[in-house]
């Protein structure tokens, strides 16, 4: 388990404990949106776009808005996580990652306020959230990886997985392991999601900014401070 759970030596955004917090908040978003918000995926931008061109050769433009909006405001969410990196990646008192983690959190709790008749805004601002936590979280010990979607995260354990077979790389087995706990993490996140907006409605995504305050603290640890950084690099 030392081995799943190592102690991090470089930027505490790629750290594990904090990776599993913005996977658990990444699940708790999509089964939001789309058990409690009119069945849009707020991280599943393929999905969103299934369903976007169907509407449009239907003649359905109200669907059609329905889901494009929520694609576009991915795009959106995206540009502006990058922005944030060239505007702060210098920047010695804070991270820029924390910044992107923080301006989520606001975001995600002004949607817990918004009734039903404005899903359109909160489908449109969790995404635009998702999206930010997309671009700047990319890696997990220095591996890649995905905190909102799984696809690539399945993919990449799998082949760890048949290259542990092949060569009997511990390495490889333990980095499959990690991936695949990240897809466990993700799915308890969906369903936890699931069972709480059966009972706290528009509220439930107040328990993702929770999730993601964890991550905001874990990146505190001085290893994620620029200096440190600089240090580390020496």
């Amino acid at each position: 388990m030392s081995k799943l759970f190592p102690h991090h030596r470089g930027q505490m955004s790629e750290a594990f404990r904090t990776v599993m917090f913005l996977s658990a908040s990444g699940g708790l978003q999509d089964a939001y949106t789309y058990i409690g918000r009119g069945k849009v995926f707020a991280n599943a931008q393929t999905g969103n776009i299934v369903l976007m061109s169907q509407s449009l050769f239907d003649g359905d433009l109200s669907r059609f808005a329905h889901y494009f909006i929520p694609v576009l405001s991915f795009a959106l969410g995206v540009a502006a996580a990058e922005c944030i990196r060239l505007r702060w990646r210098q920047a010695r008192r804070i991270h820029w990652r924390q910044l992107v983690v923080l301006a989520e959190i606001v975001l995600l709790f002004a949607v817990g306020f918004f009734p039903a008749g404005w899903d359109i805004v909160a489908n449109a601002l969790v995404s635009f959230a998702c999206a930010m936590q997309v671009q700047a979280f990319r890696k997990v010990h220095g591996y890649p990886f995905a905190s909102t979607m799984c696809i690539g995260n399945l993919r990449s354990g799998m082949d760890a997985l048949v290259a542990f077979g092949h060569s009997h790389d511990k390495n490889a087995l333990w980095k499959s392991l990690q991936y695949f706990a990240i897809i466990f993490i993700f799915a308890l996140g969906a369903g936890i999601g699931t069972q709480c907006v059966g009972i706290f409605g528009e509220r439930t995504i107040w328990l993702s900014c929770a999730l993601l305050l964890v991550s905001l603290c874990f990146m505190f640890i001085k290893e994620d401070l620029p200096e440190i950084e600089e240090e580390l690099k020496k």
